[in-house]
Order: C-alpha cells, then structure tokens, then sequence
C-alpha cells in the first residue's frame, strides 16, 4: 500500500515540478507518469532485504498447465483494460459525429469521472481477492459468500453517495472542467454525468462478481462477463441507440449494457452454486 501510494503522489508531485518550474511541458508529464512505477518498485525492493523476504529463485520445471491456468485466469481484467480504450474511441467517433468537438470535450469530462468511480470499484475487488482466493483454499464456501456479500454491500453504499453527489452537483462538477464557460459543453456534461452514472451500481457489481470468479478459479464466468462489457454489447448497443436517440442514447448506452451484464453474471453466480451443491 505505501509503494502504490508513494507512486501515484510521486506522479501528481512530479507533474507539477516537471510541467511548471522546470518548464518541460507535455514531455515533462510523461516522464512523470514514467517515473511512478519506477518510485514504486525502489519502495517495494526494500524487502528483499529483510529477514521476512521468503522469496527465492529455485530451479523448475516448466508446467504448460499452470501457464494455462495463469493466462485464462488473467485474461479477464485483459480484456477489460484492453476494451476501456477501445470505449473510449468508439464513444468519441460517435460524439464527434453528433456533436463535434464540443460533444467529445463534454464526454472528456464524463470519462475522466468514470476512471475515478470505476477505480473505487477495483479498488474494493481487488481488496477482496486475495481473502476470497485464501478461504476458497480452504474451502471455507460459507465465508465466500460472506466477503462477497460485505463487497457488494460496501459497493451499494458508495454507488448511492456518489450518484447523489453527481445528481445534486453536477453544474458545478462540469464548471470546475469547464473553464472557457461554454453553455453547449456545460450542458451535454451535465446531461450526461446524470445519465451515464446511473450505471454504476450495475459497473460495480459486474467488476466485483468477475473478481469473486477469478479468485474462486471460475475463469469462464469471469471471460464472459469482461467480453460482454468490454466488446459484444456496449459498442453495438452504442451505435444502435446513438442512432435512436443520438446524444441521450450515447449516454444511456453505457447503463443498459451494464444492466444486461448483471442480470448475465447473476445468472452465472446462481448456476455456479446450484453446481456446488450438486457436487
């Protein structure tokens, strides 16, 4: 935690040393954002030089299955990470071609929001995997279901604080981007902070759900839920209803596909304990 930490403050600190006092402009913001990780990794090295490192290098052999296990099991947040920027260019070609560059400006501000919220949510799964992967171990099933339910719970609670905050506040939300004032992007930005985060107690879930399935070594599921968010839905429902309802459906497309993907991992959770006790 306090390597993550002192990157991402590194980053932020960095960024205005380079950018400003020393003048470095663009150039200067991506030698910061380089430098992050790196200010990480010198934190974390530190403990290979204490008593408590265990780790070692020992001489294997080389197992094609557990490779396979490792690959299928991480290709859900690949696909997820992956499908984020692809969103985000489809989401823009659209705008650009309903609303110009005023239209992509305004969806800048919604996004870049987004990042922040979604964050909160991995965040929370993350939390919850490593506890989850040590009582699956176990095979303690009761507990499993008890952090998975902490996890959602935790989520519905924030989900509620934020939507009110955007819903109460989001003319002033857009200003703080908004410097110029412009009436047209403040207006689509506020339209669509209120539209668009109505997705994200569903967001939360299916990030959650995928996790829980990647740490129960339920990979399928996981796949499923990250191909449907990432690629299947959102895009094809993103054009189909920009073409219905043009801007008000760009927004809305992002809550209905994450809606579909919902009821999908909910179904895939329940089939998934009817197998256990089956088995």
């Amino acid at each position: 935690m306090i390597a993550m930490l002192t990157g991402s403050f590194s980053n932020i600190i960095l960024d205005y040393i380079f950018i400003f006092p020393l003048r470095m402009g663009i150039f200067g913001a991506v030698l910061a954002t380089g430098l992050a990780p790196v200010i990480s990794l010198i934190v974390l090295s530190r403990h290979w030089f204490t008593k408590q490192n265990q780790f070692h290098l020992v001489q294997i052999n080389p197992s094609f299955r557990l490779t396979g296990a490792i690959i299928s099991l991480g290709i859900p947040s690949f696909i997820t990470e992956m499908a984020s920027g692809i969103v985000i260019i489809v989401f823009n070609a659209i705008i650009l071609h309903l609303q110009g560059n005023i239209g992509v400006a305004a969806y800048g501000v919604v996004a870049n929001l987004s990042l922040v919220v979604i964050s909160i949510y991995t965040g929370i799964a993350q939390g919850t995997q490593p506890i989850l992967s040590r009582v699956y171990g176990y095979g303690e099933h009761d507990s499993q279901k008890q952090i998975l339910k902490y996890a959602l719970k935790t989520m519905l609670v924030i989900s509620c604080g934020i939507y009110l905050i955007f819903l109460l506040s989001a003319n002033p939300i857009v200003s703080v981007f908004n410097n110029e004032q412009n009436v047209q992007l403040q207006r689509i930005a506020v339209t669509g902070l209120k539209l668009y985060f109505t997705a994200i107690p569903f967001v939360g879930f299916n990030i959650i759900i995928s996790a829980y399935f990647t740490s129960t070594e339920k990979a399928f599921p996981a796949q499923i839920i990250s191909l449907l968010r990432g690629f299947l839905i959102i895009i094809p429902m993103a054009f189909f209803l920009s073409f219905l309802l043009k801007m008000t459906g760009v927004w809305l497309s992002f809550p209905i596909t994450e809606c579909f993907v919902t009821l999908t991992g909910i179904a895939l959770y329940i089939k998934s304990e009817r197998g256990k006790k089956n088995v």
